[in-house]
């Protein structure tokens, strides 16, 4: 078994053992733990690279203790294929551009986002991930911070792996598809 899977199972077994109680989670004295997750099918912009029937599966963690990590497993890609994916801040729509722009945890003043103090992977969300030879794929992200009164709205799954040089950091390609997740 692949690691990566490996790490998926053992935040969604953390999500439902979270969420099986009759309240919120406390990982350390006064520090909330916030589960998140999605199952669901897709919004599907570019079905030629997302193939109709596409799934997706979101979780997370997040704590002021521990920061916030998430996952995302997809199934139905095409295989063998690099595929992008970001927290943006609104959720899906219609277009992918009704998704708005990467969620950041400091905000780049200049819009769009290019530049690598603002979009990398300490302050944004980025699930990259390879599918294998069945159209699956997964990723994970940790990053120290969570989420404020400002919070991500959905995963999009993107063209390409995400850039990040200078002029080009956070972008990778059209917004192939959509997932609303509830951060």
């Amino acid at each position: 078994m692949r690691p990566v899977p490996v790490l998926v199972l053992a935040l969604s077994t953390a999500a439902l053992a979270l969420t099986s109680g009759a309240g919120p989670a406390t990982a350390t004295p006064g520090s909330r733990v916030h589960v998140i997750t999605a199952k669901s099918g897709l919004t599907i912009y570019k079905p030629e690279l997302v193939p109709a029937g596409a799934r997706t599966h979101v979780f997370g963690l997040t704590s002021k203790a521990f920061g916030t990590s998430t996952a995302v497993l997809v199934t139905g890609l095409l295989p063998n294929r690099e595929y992008g994916a970001h927290a943006h801040t609104k959720p899906c729509g219609a277009t992918g551009d009704l998704a708005g722009p990467h969620y950041q945890n400091v905000e780049d003043p200049v819009k769009p986002s290019v530049d690598p103090a603002y979009a990398n992977p300490q302050n944004e969300i980025w699930l990259d991930l390879t599918t294998d030879a069945t159209g699956r794929g997964a990723a994970v992200s940790k990053v120290d911070w969570t989420f404020s009164e400002r919070r991500a709205n959905s995963i999009v799954i993107h063209e390409t792996h995400t850039h990040t040089d200078p002029g080009h950091a956070g972008t990778a390609g059209a917004r192939l598809a959509c997932v609303t997740v509830g951060f």
